[in-house]
C-alpha cells in the first residue's frame, strides 16, 4: 500500500520525524525500513514522543501506561537503540534521535540476529542513494549542517596549528569526552552486504558522551580509552580517511572516520558539493607550483573530487603538468596535503572562518529557523513543557543575529518572542553604549 494511503502507527511516526529539524520525507521505502526497525504498536507510541528530551514519567503521561509498562516499553527501545537513554543527576531522561545521525546507523553498528541487516542495508540504499530526496534535504537544506570536517593535523604547519581552536582538534574531542566508545562503521557495513563494500577498516566509527553511554551499556558499542581513541585516529588518517563529526563545539556525540567511497557524507559533498551540504574545516589546500609535478596523488585520495590535473601553461615546458583546487567543494580535509611526496601542497587559511554552533540545541534551534521548523520545536503538542526546556530554546533564539531573530519571530508568529527580542535588543545596546 502507498505511504500516501497508508493509516498506520508508521504514517504517525513518519509524521513525528518530519516535525524535527532532521526529517524523513516519507516514501514506500522508508516505511520498509520503519517496519523492519519497529513494530506497529511501537511505532504508534513513539510517535507520540516530545521532541525534546524526557523521563519516563512524561511518556507514561503521554502513553496514558502505568509507569512500570513505559520503563519497560521505553528499555526495550533503548536496547535497540531506537531510543537514546541519558543518566542524569535527576534519573534518566529518553530521546528519540533523528535517522541520521540516529537510529538508522545504529541499526548496523553491530552484527545483530533481531533484524535482517541485508534487507535494511538494501532498504537504506534505495532510500539515501537512489530516490535521493533524504539525503538531499539532510545535506543541503538550509545553511547549518548535521556534520563538520576535522582538519588532519598532521597536515597543518607549525604557524598554522596555531589557529586551530581545541573544538575544531578530532583529538581534542576524544580527550574531552565524559564517555568515548567505538563501533562498526555503518557506512562499510551497509555496503559490505550490498558487496561494494572497500577494505578500509569496519571498527573505527567513535561515539562520546550520552550517546557512546547509551550505546555502550546496549552493546552497540564498545568502551574505547582516550590512547585507542587517538591511535585508531591515527591510523584512519593513515589509510587516508576523512574525520567527519557533529556540527558542534560542545559535546560532540560522534566522529566518524569516512571513506570516499561508502560513506554518506562524502558522497553527499561529491554529489551537491557546491550546495555546501558538510561544514569545512577553516583551511584550504594551496598549490606550491615549483614543486608540484602533476603527479596525480592528491588527486586520487580527495574524497570529493576538489582536485585535478591540468595544464601548467609552463611555455618553457609545454608538457608539464599541475594540480589545480577547485575551492568552492574542497572540504579542507587536509588528506591530499599528507599524500604529496614533494611537499607541493600545504594549507592555508580560509578567508572567511566557519563558523560552528555551541552545542546541540543551538545547532537544532538554526537549522528549525533555516528549514521553518521552529513552531514545531516551540509548540509541541506531545510535550508538557518545562520552563527549562523552553528557557533553552529561547535562550538561543536571542543569542541569534537580527536576521535569524527576524526569522525565527515569523515563524514563531509570537508576540511575546518579539517583544523578549526587543527588550534583548535595547539590553544589549545599553550595555554596550558609552557610560
Amino acid at each position: 500500500m502507498s505511504h500516501t494511503t497508508l493509516k498506520s502507527g508508521y504514517a504517525e511516526l513518519v509524521d513525528r520525524l518530519n516535525r524535527f529539524p532532521q526529517g524523513a520525507p516519507p516514501s514506500d521505502t522508508l516505511f520498509r525500513i520503519l517496519q523492519i526497525l519497529f513494530d506497529e504498536k511501537e511505532a504508534r507510541l513513539v510517535a507520540l514522543l516530545p521532541l525534546k528530551p524526557f523521563t519516563a514519567a512524561t511518556a507514561s503521561r503521554v502513553w496514558k501506561l502505568d509507569l512500570v509498562e513505559t520503563s519497560r516499553i521505553l528499555e526495550a527501545l533503548a536496547e535497540r537503540a531506537l531510543l537514546v537513554d541519558m543518566r542524569t543527576r535527576r534519573g534518566t531522561v529518553y530521546t528519540l534521535p533523528p535517522p541520521m545521525a540516529g537510529f538508522f546507523e545504529f541499526s548496523l553498528m553491530r552484527v545483530r540476529g533481531d533484524i535482517d541487516q541485508k534487507a535494511l542495508s538494501e532498504l537504506f540504499h534505495q532510500y539515501l542513494h537512489v530516490e535521493e530526496e533524504f539525503i538531499r534535504a539532510l545535506f543541503t537544506d538550509g545553511d547549518t549542517q548535521l556534520g563538520r570536517v576535522f582538519v588532519n593535523e598532521a597536515a597543518l604547519t607549525e604557524a598554522n596549528a596555531v589557529h586551530v581552536l581545541d573544538y575544531e582538534r578530532a583529538g581534542e574531542v576524544i580527550r574531552a569526552a565524559r564517555h568515548r566508545g567505538v563501533g562498526m562503521c555503518y557506512c562499510r557495513h551497509k555496503m559490505s552486504h550490498l558487496g561494494r563494500a572497500c577494505d578500509a577498516p569496519l571498527d573505527i566509527c567513535m561515539t562520546f558522551n550520552a550517546s557512546a553511554d547509551s550505546l555502550i551499556r546496549h552493546g552497540h558499542a564498545r568502551v574505547m580509552d582516550v590512547q585507542e581513541g587517538l591511535d585508531l585516529l591515527e591510523q584512519a588518517r593513515d589509510r587516508n580517511l576523512v574525520q567527519f563529526g557533529e556540527n558542534v563545539r560542545e559535546g560532540v556525540n560522534f566522529i566518524c572516520n569516512c571513506c570516499s567511497c561508502c560513506c554518506e557524507a562524502m558522497i553527499a559533498a561529491r554529489r551537491f558539493g557546491r550546495l555546501n551540504p558538510v561544514h569545512t574545516t577553516n583551511f584550504l589546500p594551496e598549490v606550491e607550483a615549483e614543486r608540484c609535478n602533476g603527479c596525480g596523488r592528491c588527486v586520487g585520495v580527495c574524497p570529493v573530487e576538489a582536485l585535478a590535473v591540468v595544464p601548467a601553461e609552463d611555455p618553457n615546458r609545454p608538457d608539464r603538468r599541475r594540480v589545480r583546487v577547485d575551492e568552492d567543494i574542497c572540504l579542507g580535509c587536509g588528506v591530499c596535503v599528507r599524500a604529496c611526496a614533494r611537499e607541493g601542497l600545504s594549507l592555508k587559511s580560509r578567508a572567511a572562518r566557519v563558523i560552528t554552533p555551541v552545542n546541540s540545541t543551538h545547532r537544532v534551534v538554526l537549522m528549525a529557523i533555516e528549514r521553518g521548523d521552529l513552531q514545531h520545536l516551540i509548540f509541541d503538542q506531545r510535550v508538557f513543557w518545562n520552563h527549562r526546556a523552553l528557557a533553552a530554546v529561547l535562550g538561543v533564539i536571542l543569542r541569534l543575529p537580527p536576521l535569524k531573530q527576524a526569522l525565527a519571530t515569523r515563524q514563531f508568529r509570537s508576540q511575546y518572542l518579539e517583544k523578549l527580542i526587543a527588550r534583548s535588543s535595547r539590553s544589549t545596546k545599553r550595555a554596550g553604549a558609552p557610560a
